[in-house]
């Protein structure tokens, strides 16, 4: 598959490219980051992806995440897709900011118009990762994910389903239960159709309701974040692993939104975070 690489600059020793491929599972160019710390020639690394919430692309953690620092103290690549496909014959709601472009949730959308290219699930977990480790030192057997909003939502979701790939998953300000917020229902109902049971496997609450299980959870919640009680609600996962037997570390940090300036907070702790439980071997 040929990588065009749009950027390349050096930073705490090692590179932030910026690549576009055309896609086979979205049908588009797809564009990605991926920072590349300094190693040994030959050595392969481990990975955290990064998926990013409502209206981003892969550009607002790459220039404000904060992360190349902690990745390179730590030997970690790390790497930031978009959120949804993108291109002038890709469907849209273009005055919607929550659905369409910008808005792809993480799921494999099965309604029309949106089936043809929102197919983000197979693109996060089937087509980028052989992309990448095609073009870089990427070790797959030592994976981890994070993610922001409904980039948090995305990496709770992937990390339950495949809890065997993912060493670790951790979330700034998740949507974790999008089956019961607006944001979600608006989305799943648009992409999937009205079978709710079909919703449940891009839902964090609910897939640990119906068995999904992970040992090593990390979030991060802003205390005056302005989505949390409509949107987030962190409660309710706090209760589903509770009931579940689950411990994962929930925290909440008083006084800090959603926006950026919280995220980069708290980025080289999550990065340092995941470090630890991707060291060694699979």
């Amino acid at each position: 598959m040929k990588l065009d690489y749009l950027s390349q600059n050096k930073a705490f020793g090692g590179d932030q490219f910026v690549c576009s491929h055309q896609s086979e599972a979205t049908g588009t160019e797809m564009t990605f980051s991926v920072y590349v710390p300094p190693h040994e020639a030959g050595a392969k690394l481990p990975v955290l992806w990064y998926l990013s919430g409502l209206t981003c692309t892969h550009a607002n953690v790459t220039e404000k995440g904060e992360y190349r620092a902690a990745c390179a103290e730590h030997g970690v690549i790390f790497v930031a897709p978009d959120t949804s496909p993108r291109g002038e014959n890709v469907p849209d709601a273009a005055d919607e900011y929550d659905f369409g472009k910008g808005a792809g949730f993480y799921v494999d959308a099965t309604q029309d118009p949106w089936s043809e290219h929102f197919r983000m699930r197979s693109y996060i977990e089937i087509e980028l990762p052989s992309v990448v480790a095609g073009e870089f030192p990427v070790d797959l057997s030592r994976q981890s994910i994070t993610g922001h909003s409904m980039g948090g939502h995305g990496a709770l979701t992937i990390g339950l389903r495949d809890p065997a790939r993912f060493r670790s998953i951790s979330a700034f300000s998740p949507i974790v239960a999008p089956s019961r917020v607006p944001w979600g229902e608006k989305a799943l109902w648009r992409y999937l159709g009205d079978d709710r049971d079909s919703w449940r496997a891009y839902d964090a609450v609910a897939l640990i309701e119906d068995g999904a299980r992970h040992d090593h959870i990390l979030v991060d919640q802003g205390g005056a974040d302005q989505f949390l009680e409509e949107q987030l609600k962190t409660g309710a996962l706090t209760m589903a692993c509770a009931k579940a037997g689950l411990s994962p570390e929930i925290r909440m940090q008083e006084g800090y939104d959603h926006s950026y300036y919280f995220i980069s907070t708290f980025m080289a702790e999550h990065v340092a975070w995941h470090a630890e439980r991707l060291r060694g071997a699979g």
